[in-house]
């Protein structure tokens, strides 16, 4: 099936998730990443920009700017995730030092607000990472909702329970504060008549744990790579085990994968891994099935008990006006096989350059 061309611009924070959504962008032949900015939240904000370098080099994409933007969440300590993501945010992973960044601008929020004044309309904005970057991007240039075509936000949870407190998403809960003004920047946006089209698609958790990964998807993806031996990871297996794919991008989706399996089992998961950024990703592609609702969306900054919940209002109950479409139903089992597909096709012609 043919897709129409996308650019988008990716705001993450690597890891394993983000990594994954990444390398996926970089497999579709109809997405052009304009630009990656790395922001805190699983690893730092250095760390994340080191990570996106080195997978972009790996995937065949050096060339993509990657930039760094805030250090720290606007308001609260930046708090990181070294036993859910590892300590250099990518599991067992490991790839070579992408070397300096190739790109002569250090501010990534910059970057954003004149890369979307000089394409009006034609940029999507994939946020899988707290929206520090975001809201501050929004605070230098408060058109941004009228030139970017669309934006694409992983977080928050509605209906599901929380990750990182009982009721509280990770992205959100890392940078409550940025969330609230970017909710309340669409919210003014959308009573000056911003069109419904160019309002945020949310894939909160209630969508994003339905993308529940079982380590035979890596049997799957070094089968359409071509490798001659099958990968095979188990719940049986030492925890740390390392990949022997010969494939470079297998051996390192599969390290890194381990890791994220080995975390959720340690937390009464189960051996699997929620891929919540792919589902994003995939949506931002235009690659992805989903159905969504609209809804008045707020997040808790006040509250210790509650910090970080995000509310979403579909009934219209606080009379302020629709600044998202929450995701509402999405279809992991053609979404995993348009994932296998993809990056089986990237690992291929990684395999062939190399």
């Amino acid at each position: 099936m043919a897709f129409p061309r996308t650019r988008i611009l990716v705001d993450n924070d690597t890891g394993i998730d983000d990594a994954l959504a990444l390398a996926y962008l970089a497999a579709c032949p109809h997405v052009e990443i304009v630009a990656v900015t790395s922001s805190p939240g699983n690893v730092d904000a250095d760390r994340v920009a080191a990570n996106n370098r080195a997978l972009l080099a790996l995937c065949g994409q050096p060339q993509v700017p990657v930039l760094i933007g805030a250090r720290e969440p606007l308001a609260v300590p930046l708090v990181t995730t070294p036993e859910t993501h590892g300590p250099q945010g990518v599991g067992h992973a490991t790839l070579p030092d992408p070397g300096p960044a190739r790109t002569d601008r250090d501010d990534a929020v910059e970057y954003w607000i004149e890369a979307a004044r000089a394409a009006p309309g034609e940029l999507t904005a994939l946020l899988s990472a707290p929206l520090t970057n975001f809201a501050l991007a929004l605070r230098r240039e408060p058109r941004l909702p009228w030139l970017l075509g669309r934006v694409v936000i992983m977080g928050g949870a509605f209906y599901h329970q929380g990750n990182t407190t009982p009721t509280a998403e990770w992205n959100t809960h890392v940078d409550p504060h940025a969330a609230a003004e970017v909710y309340a920047a669409y919210t003014a946006a959308a009573a000056a008549g911003l069109e419904a089209e160019r309002l945020p698609v949310v894939c909160s958790l209630d969508s994003t744990e339905r993308f529940e990964m079982r380590p035979g998807l890596l049997t799957d993806l070094a089968a359409a790579a071509g490798c001659a031996e099958p990968e095979i990871v188990l719940p049986g297996d030492p925890e740390g085990k390392r990949s022997a794919s010969p494939n470079p991008l297998v051996r390192y989706l599969s390290d890194a994968l381990r890791f994220y399996f080995e975390f959720h089992r340690a937390y009464d998961q189960g051996y699997i891994a929620h891929v919540h950024d792919y589902f994003a990703a995939g949506i931002a592609a235009g690659t992805l099935e989903y159905r969504s609702a609209p809804a008045t969306v707020d997040v808790e900054t006040d509250s210790p008990l509650l910090i970080g919940t995000t509310v979403a209002d579909f009934r219209s109950l606080w009379g302020k006006p629709a600044n998202a479409h929450v995701v509402s139903w999405n279809d992991p089992e053609a979404g995993f096989a348009e994932l296998v597909a993809r990056l089986g096709a990237l690992a291929r012609r990684i395999d062939t350059a190399s």
